[in-house]
């Protein structure tokens, strides 16, 4: 069996695949990557894992439907408004302020007529 070994050479440093070993069983493995891969070098840690259990998401899959544009994340885009845009949102809010004015009379005719 063959089993792929991914090691961390300090705390908080990723992971990296270097090499693999074939051993029959999981602990047969550990021991062979601990001297192929870790004897030599400084070692936080190994992963070892069979090579069947590994799974490959490739880019089409890891696309989730399509990339996204996340420039909403960033304050900066909110500066590029066009100027029909920011007529279009004062001509809504003074049509609004126009509404809000007409159900305010209309309550108060209706409260002067009871």
């Amino acid at each position: 069996m063959i089993w792929e070994v991914f090691r961390q050479e300090e705390p908080g440093d990723s992971h990296e695949h270097v090499g693999n070993v074939h051993a029959p069983d999981r602990e047969m493995a550990t021991l062979f990557a601990r001297i192929q891969h870790a004897r030599r070098m400084q070692t936080n840690s190994l992963w070892v894992t069979p090579r069947d259990e590994i799974g490959e998401v490739t880019a089409e899959e890891a696309a989730f439907g399509g990339r996204t544009d996340k420039s909403y994340r960033w304050a900066m885009t909110y500066n590029d408004i066009d100027a029909s845009f920011a007529e279009e949102v004062a001509d809504s809010e003074s049509k609004q302020r126009e509404a809000a004015r007409k159900r305010r009379e209309a309550l108060r005719e209706e409260e002067t007529d009871a």
